[in-house]
């Protein structure tokens, strides 16, 4: 087997044509100048200093074939390796170190949220939204320029898990759009401007339920309009979630805290026309205060009108909805012949003048508790012919006034 015939360039072949020799590989001293003249059209200074940068001199090197192989045009293999290579600070414009600013409501959302209805607080003042520093959540802060603000309905379930934090680009894509040849999810005034790190929310609403999307839960979000804030990040914000019922379901919704004068199917667990609510109207507790008063002169009577349905957990709740009831100013008087008794709306004993003796509240313990219950249950049983005042009355008037009707 005949060996092997290694190249060498002092060797010529004398078969092959004139035009054949000329086209034979240059020499190294060509390729530099070849090099040399595409350098200085691209910039090599440039292109090598971000290599450099980049620790990335391999790329390059990658680049350039070896030069006993057939070169393909050196300006495509730069250019394709200049791609290659990620850009320094020098050719793009630096992310922003993440900001510490946040948006933040100030209250929380009024419970629940039906659609075509103006959207509160549960203190019942207006929503509001404050600029705060992660460092401090509780101390607003000023910004020496007005910003724009954005109001969106956020899907409930963003973000997963316990997190706090997000990028402005999950929080983009976790907005909530309206339904297919549906008007705007949320109507009213969803742009306002914040000043001095305070942004008023006013009328907002909703137009359609929350039972169509996986989560079956909005959140109200909020997040400053692109632009309006410089370069400066300010995280978003969002209410927690919650469901939007149809309108149709507020005429059945339950009143949070309830009015003394309220029906009694407003309390939680007693649905209209249920059968809850129906035992109690037999029974003559028809409003909220029907059903305080009872529970307290007689809560075992009461439990035994609900009967074995409404089991204790029920009750629980039931019992402290009814309690969070607003009982206002107004005060009632029961009096006999040795006695004066002032009362509260649900029959709860506030003072009471025995013998001409003075008892507050807490004295009442020192009074044989057999005795105040009687004279409670027949106030209960009398309450039509109680004598009604306002609890802004001198104290001293009222009792004054008690003992002059004794006599």
């Amino acid at each position: 087997m005949a060996a092997k015939r290694y190249f060498n360039e002092s060797e010529s072949n004398e078969d092959q044509p004139p035009e054949k020799k000329m086209k034979s590989r240059p020499s190294f001293a060509s390729y530099i100048l070849e090099f040399s003249f595409l350098f200085h059209l691209l910039d090599l200074d440039r292109v090598i200093g971000e290599v450099v940068m980049v620790n990335s001199l391999q790329n390059l090197f990658s680049a350039l074939k070896p030069l006993n192989r057939r070169v393909v045009p050196v300006e495509n293999v730069l250019r394709r390796s200049a791609r290659s290579l990620p850009r320094s600070s020098s050719l793009q414009i630096q992310a922003q170190e993440p900001s510490s600013l946040r948006l933040k409501f100030s209250n929380k959302l009024s419970l629940p949220i039906f659609t075509g209805s103006k959207i509160g607080s549960c203190d019942n003042n207006p929503l509001q939204i404050l600029v705060v520093d992660n460092a401090n959540p509780n101390v607003p802060i000023t910004l020496a320029q007005p910003i724009m603000i954005e109001i969106v309905v956020v899907n409930g379930d963003f973000p997963r898990g316990d997190r706090e934090t997000w990028t402005r680009e999950e929080f983009n894509s976790n907005i909530v759009k309206e339904r297919t040849g549906r008007r705007p999810l949320l109507t009213g005034e969803l742009n306002v401007t914040m000043r001095d790190g305070f942004a008023p929310i006013g009328d907002i609403e909703f137009t359609d339920n929350s039972s169509w999307i996986r989560s079956r839960k909005f959140r109200v979000g909020v997040r400053v309009v692109p632009g309006s804030n410089g370069n400066v990040r300010i995280c978003e914000a969002m209410t927690e979630p919650f469901v939007v019922k149809d309108h149709r379901g507020e005429l059945y919704k339950k009143h949070h805290p309830p009015m003394l004068d309220d029906d009694v199917w407003r309390l939680e667990k007693i649905g209209k026309d249920g059968p809850f609510h129906t035992k109690l109207k037999s029974e003559g507790i028809k409003t909220v205060q029907d059903f305080l008063k009872l529970s307290i002169v007689n809560p075992q009577l009461l439990r035994r009108i609900l009967g074995v349905g409404m089991s204790e957990k029920m009750w629980g709740v039931t019992i402290k909805h009814a309690r969070t009831c607003v009982l206002g100013n107004k005060q009632y008087i029961f009096r006999g012949n040795n006695h004066f008794v002032l009362l509260n709306p649900i029959c709860q004993v506030l003072k009471a003048v025995i013998d001409g003796l003075d008892y507050t509240s807490r004295e009442l313990s020192n009074i044989d508790r057999t005795y105040i219950e009687r004279l409670v249950r027949q106030a209960y049983e009398n309450w039509s012919s109680l004598e009604e005042v306002d609890a802004n009355m001198n104290e001293t008037a009222l009792l004054t006034q008690g003992e002059m009707m004794e006599q």
